[in-house]
């Protein structure tokens, strides 16, 4: 099969924040991709930039925390999202606070919340978080995973609705 040429993939990390008390930080977006939906605090890495210095910086420019970066989680790639069809691998990394006073970026983020583990699955979160947070907790009860990558067009808010378990 051809695939067409991409001007870039856009590789991204993302901070799975856990706390003493196994919560962890998820933040509303505000701005697409996912406007609405939550998920955990991340973003692009710069041309140049340590992944662990460009998760640090994320979560600093998101929620002003301080983090410690503890280990890969997994790799998420999100194919053909939205109207322009990008194409995103995500790198999520479990992560301990080292600071907790949020102080949430207003132009990305409406709200900041930690969430306890039986919580998280009944949360409007994207595939890759879902996919994330079902691995951190594989004893909860997880509806609507989808393997990594596959059904696109769910990734896009009020396209496909988690069902309510």
């Amino acid at each position: 099969m051809d695939y067409p040429l991409q001007k870039k993939i856009k590789t991204s990390v993302v901070a799975c924040i856990v706390d003493e008390q196994q919560r962890i930080l998820l933040t509303r977006r505000s701005i697409p991709p996912f406007s609405g939906q939550w998920v955990m605090p991340g973003g692009k890495i710069d041309h140049g930039e340590p992944i662990h210095t460009a998760l640090k910086r994320e979560v600093q420019e998101e929620v002003g925390l301080e983090v410690t970066v503890e280990s890969l989680i997994d790799v998420y790639e999100h194919v053909a999202v939205g109207e322009r069809r990008d194409h995103y691998i995500i790198l999520y990394y479990r992560a301990a606070p080292q600071s907790f006073e949020l102080s949430i970026n207003p132009d990305e983020l409406s709200e900041a919340v930690w969430f306890a583990p039986e919580q998280l699955p009944k949360i409007d979160v994207p595939p890759g978080c879902r996919h994330i947070l079902a691995l951190l907790h594989p004893q909860l009860a997880w509806s609507h995973l989808e393997p990594p990558g596959d059904l696109a067009d769910c990734e896009i808010p009020g396209v496909c609705p988690v069902e309510k378990g």
